[in-house]
C-alpha cells in the first residue's frame, strides 16, 4: 500500500495473512513564494522537477521531499541554482515580474525543506538522507521494468491463464490442499510472506528504475499491520512511470497467480493442488487494494488520475468540517473551497468513501475481530495452568505468543508512526 504512502505511497493488507502494501508517496508541501531581507549566496542540492498545470513539482529524490511552486518560485530556484546570490535573483525577478520578491525568505524556506547544501559557503545542518532498501540495486539495473513491453507481457500472461486454461477454483477448498493442517498453514505462511516481499520489491524496483531510492518498513492502516514501501520521490517522475510504480505490486501478484495456475494445469496430484493453492494465495490480497480509504495502491492511482494534490488529507479535513457543521460547531470555513474545481469535487466524493469505509472497518473490528481475538487469547491463557495436557499447554502457549506478538507489534508500529508524525515534517 505505493505506494507511505505515505506519507504516503504505500500498500497495505490485513493481519492474519501477509499484507500487500502499495507504494507510498507523500503529497507535495506548499512552499512560500519568494517574497524582502539579506542577500545570501546558496548552493543547492541536486533537485528534480516537472510541470504540473500552472505549478512546478520540485524535490530532492534522496530524501523524497518535494513542494509545489508557482512559476515565479521555479524561476527563483533556477536562478539560485545558477550560482546567483539572493540580491541578484531579486533584481532579475523584479525585471521580469515587476514585483519585489523576498528572495532571502524564500531561501530560508528552501533550507527548512533540506534543498540547500550551503549558505554563504557554510554547510547547512540536517539529518542525512535515509538509507534506501536494497541499495545495491541501481537504476540502470532495473530500467527495463519501465518498458511499455512489460505491461503487455503481463497482460498476455493473465489472458493465457484465464482463456487458454480453466481458471483455478476460488473456493476455500483450494487452500485446503492437504489433509495435514500444519502443511496447509506452513504453505500459507511461507508463500504469503514471500508474496508480500515480492509485492513490495516490485514497488521498490519500479521506483528505483526512475532514480527514486525507496525504503520498505512496517506501518499501520486502521487495525491492520502492513508492510509499505516509501517511494515518495516518484511524484517527480512522468505519469506513466508513477502509475507503473503504483501498480507494480498488483501486477506481480497477478503474474504469480497466472504462472501458478498454468503450471497447475500441466501437473497432477499433490503438485497440482499446491500450485492451485499458491495461485489463490497470490490473489487473496488484491481485494484489499480496493479499500482506497486506507491509502492502498489503488488509492494512489486514484489520486493521480483525479489530479489531486493530497486526496486523503483534504478528504479528511472536509470530513471533519462536515461533522462539525452537522453538530453546529463549524466556525472555520470549508477547507475545500480554495481547491481547484476538479480537486474540490473529487475531495468531497472521496470524503464520503473515507467516512463510510472507515466506519465499516472499525465496526468489523469491534463486532468480529476484537471479540474473536479476546476469546481466543483468554481461552489459551486459561489452558496454560495445571489440569491440562502438555499438548494443550503447548498449543495455548503458541496462541498467546503468536496473537500477543502480532498485537504488540501493531501497537509499537502505531506508536512509532505517531511519534514520527508529531515531529518535523518528513515529506
Amino acid at each position: 500500500m505505493t505506494p507511505s504512502a505515505e506519507e504516503r505511497h504505500g500498500c497495505a493488507g490485513p493481519t492474519g495473512r501477509p499484507p500487500a502494501s502499495p507504494a507510498h508517496a507523500p503529497e507535495p508541501d506548499r512552499a512560500p513564494v519568494p517574497g524582502a531581507g539579506a542577500a545570501p549566496h546558496v548552493r543547492l542540492h541536486r533537485l528534480d522537477s516537472r510541470p504540473d498545470g500552472d505549478e512546478w513539482i520540485v524535490g530532492r529524490l534522496a530524501t523524497g521531499r518535494f513542494v509545489a511552486l508557482p512559476e515565479v518560485g521555479k524561476q527563483a530556484l533556477d536562478l539560485l541554482g545558477q550560482g546567483l546570490d539572493a540580491a541578484e535573483v531579486g533584481r532579475r525577478l523584479r525585471k521580469t515580474t515587476g514585483d519585489d520578491i523576498d528572495v532571502p525568505d524564500f531561501v530560508e524556506a528552501l533550507v527548512d525543506l533540506g534543498f540547500v547544501a550551503e549558505v554563504d559557503g557554510r554547510p547547512t545542518q540536517g539529518p542525512p538522507p535515509p538509507k534506501p532498501t536494497l541499495a545495491r540495486i541501481r537504476p540502470r539495473h532495473v530500467r527495463w521494468v519501465l518498458s511499455p513491453v512489460v505491461p503487455v507481457l503481463v497482460g498476455l500472461l493473465i489472458a493465457a491463464a484465464l482463456l487458454v486454461r480453466p481458471p483455478v477454483p476460488l473456493g476455500y477448498r483450494t487452500l485446503l490442499w492437504s489433509p495435514h493442517g500444519s502443511a496447509v498453514i506452513a504453505l500459507g505462511a511461507g508463500a504469503g510472506w514471500a508474496l508480500l516481499l515480492l509485492h513490495e520489491c516490485a514497488h521498490l524496483v519500479a521506483a528505483r528504475a526512475t532514480g527514486v531510492p525507496g525504503r520498505m518498513r512496517l506501518g499501520t492502516r486502521l487495525q491492520f499491520l502492513v508492510m509499505q514501501t516509501d517511494i515518495s520521490g516518484i511524484e517527480l517522475a512522468p505519469r506513466r512511470h508513477r502509475l507503473t510504480a503504483y501498480l507494480a505490486g498488483i501486477a506481480t501478484n497477478l503474474s504469480v497467480a497466472s504462472l501458478a495456475a498454468l503450471a497447475a494445469d500441466a501437473t497432477d496430484g499433490t503438485a497440482r493442488r499446491v500450485l492451485a493453492a499458491l495461485a489463490l494465495l497470490a490473489l487473496l490480497p488484491l481485494p484489499f487494494q480496493l479499500m482506497v480509504f486506507m491509502r492502498t495502491d489503488l488509492y494512489f492511482v486514484l489520486q493521480d488520475l483525479t489530479r489531486c494534490r493530497d486526496l486523503y488529507g483534504d478528504g479528511l479535513a472536509f470530513s471533519r468540517y462536515t461533522a462539525r457543521r452537522l453538530l453546529r460547531r463549524a466556525h472555520a470555513p470549508d477547507p475545500s473551497r480554495d481547491l481547484p474545481a476538479h480537486e474540490r469535487r473529487a475531495v468531497r466524493v472521496y470524503s464520503a468513501v473515507l467516512v463510510v469505509g472507515t466506519a465499516l472497518c472499525v465496526a468489523f473490528l469491534l463486532a468480529v475481530t476484537l471479540p474473536a481475538d479476546v476469546t481466543l487469547f483468554a481461552r489459551a491463557v486459561s489452558r496454560l495452568g495445571a489440569g491440562h495436557s502438555a499438548a494443550q499447554r503447548l498449543d495455548s502457549a503458541a496462541v498467546v505468543v503468536a496473537l500477543g506478538g502480532v498485537h504488540l507489534l501493531w501497537a509499537r508500529t502505531w506508536w512509532r508512526g505517531r511519534r514520527l508524525s508529531a515531529g518535523p515534517s518528513r515529506r
